[in-house]
């Protein structure tokens, strides 16, 4: 597949960015503000209940128009157009690119090769919800006919990082009756610290893998399987009343003694990053039951709308996008930090970490020739006011340039006297601080010594978004993940690359196949690799037996 658009160097909003670069480069936050006291109101936009505060960052009136124009040389709005409607955008794999139908409303049309999805979904959901209702309930009995009381998810990737972050980002609202595991790490460290302290008669696994062939959680549910035969008497029966699978392989579950009718299925048009409002969702729902879900769902639908159908100007995900492309392609900026100002959201960067560098960590555009520009930067960040405490010094004085995403709440779901309003009052002085810093005239008014004022000014002029909702709830969680999904798509459409192959991902699993029965064999096996891997083999193999 070729497309129209110019490369990206090529487009004239590209070169027309490039010589606007030049003129505002060395143009203050400062300056910005103080020539245009309106700025902070102004430069910002909200919908569905999210406000982004995009004033602090180092943008005029005039790089917005470039960089929206830009954002229409590229095409985005028919690769937008063509998602929705269910094209098979994704080239190299040739699928087409449906999570948002994941979360379209049961009337909803949307299609691929002709047929409406939607009805598929909802069954899927409707089949969630009995299975949720009778677990949370205590109908659904344990092979001892105990109730269910621990639920250990087993995935890795999309079937891990989205339902871990969303049981810890909803934890306020999930059923405390109910302890909830993640296991994804092969070193066995992971499973045995999981279910330590857990009762077999009280456990259920979902194992989460659309093939069941994943090599690591195959070994991890072999394992959990293991754990639970020798903690209930060895009956093989058990493990129906015990393990359910999120997968499409029906002959490798019910392989694995799983009953095929707790199997709930999902779609090739569904990527593993893209997928914990799915049956990959199904922890999520068990955590805060059917009805807070489907809030979530809605949520995400809201943020798909708003990005479907407004202008770009006003288009929540594509200005975070084009402020993206912005400070990687003009200002050097490698790095993106995303803090959070709630302690459930500290699995949030890790989620997106997956989300937007296997999505964009890509050198090769859809036309298959290699790009001359830096595409995703590397996304990072922890839970504030932690993150002040640790990295926010190279941010505020570090040589490296850094924007910053601050997410934020009006109402804490646990108010403790002072703390949400001093947390507050840190994300605001933490923005106003990174764009403003301290010049050497503060410092010296404060009658610092002069060989100690170098090392207390703050250049500022350090970018930052303020992202804030009203509280953190299930609909906004849906509408913050599917804020950043959307910015994520429109970065790889301004790139012209594929966001929604992997295939960065296969070849060490391919190689890792190839040497697990080299460390595995009693004979010495002949070796192929290079002379530094054939030799770390030989070295982990003597360690291994002892010698």
């Amino acid at each position: 597949m070729t497309t129209h658009v110019k490369p990206l160097r090529k487009r004239a909003a590209w070169e027309a960015l490039q010589a606007h670069y030049k003129k505002i480069q060395a143009l203050h936050l400062r300056t910005l503000f103080a020539n245009d006291p309106g700025r902070g109101e102004r430069m910002a936009a909200g919908a569905a209940g999210i406000y982004l505060d995009y004033s602090k960052n180092r943008i005029t009136d005039e790089t917005l128009r470039l960089l929206v124009q830009l954002a229409e040389e590229s095409g985005l709005r028919e690769r937008i157009d063509a998602m929705f409607r269910g094209e098979k955008i994704n080239i190299t794999e040739n699928r087409a690119v449906l999570h948002v139908a994941l979360r379209a409303p049961r009337e909803a049309s949307v299609l691929t090769d002709g047929r409406n999805v939607v009805p598929e979904v909802h069954a899927v959901l409707d089949r969630m919800t009995d299975f949720s209702n009778r677990i949370r309930q205590g109908e659904w009995r344990g092979h001892t006919g105990e109730p269910i009381r621990n639920i250990v998810n087993i995935g890795i990737g999309g079937s891990d990082l989205g339902p871990a972050m969303a049981y810890e980002a909803l934890k306020h609202y999930s059923d405390r009756r109910m302890t909830f595991r993640f296991v994804s790490n092969i070193d066995g460290t992971d499973f045995t610290e999981a279910v330590h302290d857990l009762a077999p008669e009280q456990t259920l696994f979902i194992v989460s893998s659309k093939t069941f062939t994943t090599l690591e959680t195959m070994t991890n549910a072999r394992t959990a399987r293991a754990w639970l035969l020798k903690g209930l008497g060895g009956d093989e029966k058990s493990v129906a009343k015990h393990f359910v699978a999120v997968s499409t392989n029906e002959a490798e579950v019910k392989k694995f003694g799983i009953d095929t009718a707790n199997m709930f299925g999902f779609w090739d048009w569904v990527g593993g990053r893209y997928s914990m409002d799915s049956a990959i969702g199904l922890s999520t729902m068990l955590a805060i039951g059917p009805d807070n879900f489907r809030t979530m769902l809605n949520g995400f639908h809201q943020m798909d709308e708003h990005f479907r159908i407004t202008p770009f100007e006003r288009n929540l995900p594509v200005l975070m996008a084009l402020l993206t492309i912005w400070y990687t392609g003009f200002f050097d900026a490698h790095t993106v930090a995303v803090l959070p100002y709630d302690q459930y959201l500290r699995r949030f960067p890790a989620y997106l970490q997956q989300l937007t560098m296997e999505s964009n960590g890509k050198y090769i555009t859809l036309d298959g020739m290699k790009v001359d520009y830096q595409t995703s930067p590397i996304y990072w960040g922890e839970p504030g006011t932690n993150g002040q405490h640790s990295f926010y010094q190279l941010i505020h004085q570090g040589t490296r340039f850094i924007p910053c995403d601050f997410i934020a709440f009006d109402t804490s779901l646990n108010p403790l006297g002072q703390h949400h309003d001093i947390l507050m009052a840190n994300v605001f002085a933490q923005a106003e601080a990174l764009a403003f810093g301290k010049t050497a005239e503060q410092v010296k008014a404060e009658g610092t010594p002069d060989w100690l004022v170098p090392h207390r000014v703050f250049e500022g002029n350090r970018p930052s978004n303020m992202i804030m909702a009203e509280r953190l709830s299930p609909e906004i969680l849906g509408k913050l993940v599917a804020l950043y999904e959307h910015c994520v798509f429109t970065q790889g459409v301004i790139w012209q690359i594929d966001s929604f192959d992997q295939w960065g991902v296969e070849l060490g699993k391919a190689l890792a196949q190839r040497i697990v029965p080299e460390l595995e064999s009693e004979a010495e096996p002949e070796l192929a690799h290079d002379s530094s891997t054939n030799n770390l083999i030989h070295r982990y193999r003597r360690g291994k037996s002892g010698l």
